[in-house]
């Protein structure tokens, strides 16, 4: 009987741990429908497992001050938004003063979820940041005068706007020819002397050029011929004849060359340093040549007539034999070409400028032969002039508002205009330093400007 009991009670507490299971079970099961049917929770569960999800944030608890958060919590926060009933007493006072000036109640922070950031070090020298700072800092801003710093007396300067009568050597001293006499001022100390004087059969001076060595200067005649002097001595070297029959109008210089432009069109190379001084010749111009330049290699000369033309001569190609054909001929222009400009940044781009009829400043590429722009400047374009120092171009004017106009290049926006002469600005000329610039006008007044400003 007794084991009959027994299993019984053994059954019977078996079923009871069945149904408490089931029961505990049903339970977790309607306790999960229960939390799937919550919108916030799925929500959440699914924005933790979304990509889109921001980073936690876990404040740093080796900052926090626990007591003093505490302390705040409790007891420093009454009397404020909620007052309570004050059921303080004196030793209970004390105490809470005494805990308060031990937790620097003071503080407005009671949390600090980061620690301090250390110490900056700078990685970067002074001297190199400095340095970095000022090749970073911006340009400033230059201010052109907008009048000559000084105006000398030109009397006798001819008014002819084929010749070239004005330059500055690199000697820093500048020449000018007026009527039959060439006069030299000295930039350094202001000082003038007297080169030469032709006779009336012979003259007047027509051009003249300065050699690159800053002594020696080519003095071009009305008779056709042209003289070397050295400056420094005042003394006549030599002069050359037969290559000319008229007039020389225009010089210049390519080391020991010395190129001759003339009334009867014809272009010379002459080598100083030898008794047969003709080398080359360059034939394309049927009217006077007014203008010549050699670019900075020494390669390429331009040259620009009172035919309206513009021509490009290759030196590897010259011959001494037989006239040399042109590289490029341009003839774009509608008036004679006298102001021609080489860059000094890019040593294919050439400038030139037209006569009254023309009136533009054109630019060539003159190892394609292609015309890159051309401006209206209004007025007749008589010399031009390259800053060396920035992309920045002047010209000088004749009829009909006798100016010098600064441009910005390439966009060939008008800087300043400068005033001051009363009649044609037939000539200009930079200093060795490449700042000021002297121009000539047949107002018989010699002014220098500086336009250019200081170089970096």
């Amino acid at each position: 009987g007794s084991c009959f009991l027994f299993l019984f009670c053994f059954f019977v507490f078996l079923f009871l741990c069945r149904d408490m299971e089931t029961a505990f079970s049903n339970s977790s099961v309607s306790s999960k429908k229960c939390k799937s049917r919550c919108p916030l929770q799925e929500q959440l569960l699914r924005r933790r497992n979304s990509r889109e999800n921001f980073d936690r944030f876990i404040p740093n608890r080796s900052a926090m001050d626990f007591d003093y958060a505490h302390y705040m919590l409790t007891e420093g926060n009454k009397g404020k938004e909620n007052p309570t009933p004050n059921f303080s007493s004196p030793a209970r006072e004390a105490y809470r003063k005494q805990l308060a000036e031990s937790l620097n109640m003071n503080r407005t922070r009671i949390l600090a979820f980061k620690n301090k950031p250390p110490t900056l070090v700078d990685p970067i020298p002074s001297d190199f940041s400095s340095s970095a700072h000022h090749l970073k800092s911006t340009k400033p801003h230059r201010t052109i005068p907008q009048t000559s710093e000084r105006t000398l007396d030109a009397p006798d300067l001819v008014d002819d706007y084929y010749l070239n009568l004005l330059d500055w050597g690199s000697n820093n001293v500048l020449s000018i020819a007026l009527g039959s006499t060439v006069y030299l001022w000295d930039a350094s100390d202001g000082s003038t002397s007297e080169l030469m004087t032709v006779d009336e059969e012979c003259g007047p001076v027509t051009s003249l050029r300065w050699a690159p060595d800053g002594r020696h200067i080519a003095v071009g005649l009305n008779n056709s011929e042209v003289q070397l002097w050295d400056s420094a001595a005042a003394r006549l070297l030599r002069t050359l004849r037969g290559g000319h029959v008229s007039r020389v109008g225009s010089l210049d210089w390519n080391n020991h060359i010395m190129t001759t432009g003339g009334m009867d069109g014809q272009i010379i190379n002459n080598d100083v340093r030898v008794r047969a001084h003709i080398v080359e010749t360059y034939h394309g111009h049927h009217q006077e040549v007014c203008g010549l330049r050699w670019s900075a290699s020494g390669q390429q000369l331009a040259s620009g007539g009172n035919d309206n033309l513009l021509h490009i001569w290759d030196r590897s190609v010259a011959s001494s034999n037989s006239p040399t054909r042109w590289l490029h001929r341009f003839e774009e222009h509608t008036a004679a070409v006298k102001a021609i400009a080489w860059c000094p940044f890019q040593g294919n781009l050439l400038a030139s400028g037209g006569g009254e009829g023309d009136r533009t400043i054109k630019f060539w590429n003159t190892h394609t032969g292609a015309c890159l722009n051309t401006v209206d400047t209004g007025s007749q374009v008589c010399a031009l002039l390259w800053n060396k120092n920035d992309r920045e171009l002047l010209s000088s004017h004749g009829f009909t508002q006798n100016q010098l106009t600064l441009w910005k290049y390439p966009s060939m926006v008008k800087m300043a205009e400068l005033t001051g002469h009363t009649s044609r600005v037939l000539y200009m000329s930079p200093s060795p330093d490449g700042c000021q610039v002297a121009s000539a006008a047949a107002d018989e007044t010699l002014r220098f400007w500086n336009v250019f400003g200081t170089p970096e």
